[in-house]
């Protein structure tokens, strides 16, 4: 059996003529039909109706067993509306009186009511969906849907507007700034949001900031010490990165006419930045391994960390000197075994300590 289903999502029908609905039947929709023609002639979802009865009798001639019945929704969520749809289906369903699989054609009269399609084809099979439209409006209905949809996405919406909105405030802005004497800032700056907008969005780099904004947010509330620490570790960060220009331009100026290599430079540029690039990198990790303890997750080898720290610190400023001819070869080595040796004496002796609380956590809970 083939049922022809007209689908009216936002209850036009009941909310203007009364008809409880699920109608079915052949002249039950067709006196719905016209009693909704009567309340509102120029609503589209009596389009609906009169296809769905055409499409019953062409069908019907062509010998096909057919019903005819149509199913409404609510007004508002289309999620609520969805659902309703699905109820009505199921009546409809449980009243048809047949033996035959039941298949069904949907009619709609635009994108909007199509989105119960899935909701129906979980109940029954779907041969076909007709949607039905004014010729003098085609697809309008659609195109309108679809902006509604597109504007109701907050990521779309962001998207498009947002550097819509720039461009648009670009003119309003040229002319703020060409009365008070400034006109190519505004350009400059209008121009470079829209571009750093663009690039951010191009990149995916929108989450990334959301998370970090996230995080900093909860760590704040949470009482985290790493938020502090990272902070300073930034600013010895920042420091370490004037110290070492400040001993690229020392070196430079101690050379009288051979100029410096890239090698040169970079190792004058590390010997100047190393211990402040150390400090940062133990303050962060001490307050690591700080939150870490506050949350009950503390492992002895987490403060291998800062012996790494400092042990990788004291290798690369022995190698920086030894590479602007600051220190001789014996001191390189030196540094290279000392270096070594704090790494392997900071993982045994933290692994040795380990190894014994947790031999005497087990032996006391035995």
């Amino acid at each position: 059996m083939l049922l022809v289903l007209c689908v009216d999502l936002d209850d036009d029908i009941g909310r203007k003529t009364g008809i409880e609905t699920p109608v079915v039947g052949r002249d039950a929709v067709e006196s719905a039909a016209v009693e909704f023609a009567t309340a509102d002639p120029e609503d589209s979802d009596l389009n609906v109706l009169f296809e769905g009865i055409h499409l019953y009798d062409e069908l019907d001639r062509a010998g096909e067993s057919v019903e005819v019945a149509a199913v409404t929704g609510i007004e508002g969520s289309d999620v609520a509306a969805n659902r309703a749809v699905g109820v009505e289906i199921d009546t409809v369903l449980a009243g048809l009186t047949t033996g035959e699989d039941v298949r069904a054609v949907i009619v709609t009269d635009g994108a909007q009511d199509e989105s119960v399609v899935p909701v129906i084809r979980s109940r029954v099979d779907i041969d076909g969906v007709r949607r039905v439209v004014v010729r003098q409006a085609q697809d309008l209905e659609s195109m309108y849907y679809t902006i509604k949809q597109v504007l109701n996405d907050p990521e779309t919406r962001g998207t498009i507007l947002v550097p819509l909105g720039i461009l648009l405030l670009i003119y309003p802005l040229a002319v703020i700034a060409n009365f008070l004497g400034m006109p190519g800032d505004v350009f400059g700056l209008a121009s470079g949001l829209l571009g750093i907008y663009i690039l951010s969005r191009g990149l995916g780099l929108g989450d990334a900031v959301d998370g970090v904004v996230d995080r900093a947010r909860s760590g704040l509330y949470a009482g985290r010490v790493t938020i502090v620490t990272y902070v300073v570790a930034g600013v010895l960060l920042a420091i370490g990165g004037a110290s070492g220009l400040e001993m690229l331009d020392t070196v430079r100026g101690g050379l009288e006419s051979a100029t410096l290599g890239a090698t040169q430079a970079v190792a004058a540029v590390l010997a100047g930045a190393i211990h402040w690039l150390a400090a940062a990198g133990i303050t962060s990790s001490l307050g690591q391994v700080t939150d870490e303890y506050l949350a009950g997750r503390f492992r002895w080898r987490y403060l291998n960390a800062p012996f790494y720290i400092l042990a990788i610190a004291g290798v690369i400023h022995a190698v920086s000197l030894y590479v602007l001819g600051r220190v001789s070869l014996s001191y390189l080595a030196a540094m290279l075994t000392a270096g070594t040796l704090l790494g392997l004496f900071s993982t045994l002796a933290f692994a040795i300590a380990e190894d014994r609380l947790e031999s005497a956590e087990s032996q006391a809970s035995a």
